[in-house]
């Protein structure tokens, strides 16, 4: 029991140690409003992201698919979640759905990568073959225009909680759903709402 309660004293020391460091707002996700906030009644297709290779692209190239929208990290407990992303991708793709992934270094530098790092460590481990988007800020002062819109301006408002939060987008680019970090992409939960989506 000491030893447990020893370690735990440890790891806060040491987290409290690098928020000091590198700032409490990088170091755990919190911050500032963002500066650069998505237009009011901006829509999903609105917006134009850079993939994982530095391309530009709209987001309506994506009209009439399903999505599932997820801030992803390689280096977190989480990050097994990518195995179950593929294979949900994988079982409803041909059925007009896609998973869309968008790394971020919001949480305890969780996704320290470069985007070449970060595309390199997800096909190799993972075989992640689902759209993969370059590294951007999903939280705080620097958050990106598209996590302002899904946090502020759908029904499922609220600060992304950590890595592998989840929103579920109909294809006609409505924000229809939103999930947790702790539910899994192969489980029941998110299934069933994707099926549903695709009827």
């Amino acid at each position: 029991m000491l030893k447990s309660g020893f370690f735990v004293i440890i790891v806060v020391v040491i987290a409290l140690g690098a928020a000091a460091v590198y700032g409490y707002s990088k170091f755990f996700g919190a911050g500032e409003p963002a500066s650069n906030p998505a237009p009011a009644g901006s829509n999903f297709y609105d917006f134009t992201m850079k993939d994982i290779e530095g391309n530009g692209i709209k987001l309506d190239k994506f009209k009439g698919n399903v999505l599932l929208v997820v801030n992803v990290a390689s280096k977190c407990g989480y990050t097994p979640q990518y195995e179950g992303l593929q294979a949900t991708y994988i079982k409803y793709k041909d059925q007009g759905f896609t998973v869309l992934g968008f790394p971020a270094n919001n949480f305890m530098g969780q996704e320290p990568g470069t985007n070449e790092e970060i595309k390199e460590f997800c096909t190799s481990k993972y075989k992640v073959t689902f759209p993969m988007f370059a590294k951007i800020s999903v939280k705080g002062a620097d958050q990106d225009p598209l996590y302002n819109f899904l946090t502020t301006q759908t029904d499922f408002k609220g600060d992304i909680s950590w890595n592998f939060n989840k929103f579920l987008v109909d294809r006609n680019g409505k924000v229809i759903n939103r999930f947790g970090t702790r539910e899994t992409p192969e489980g029941q939960t998110i299934t069933a709402a994707i099926e549903a989506a695709l009827k």
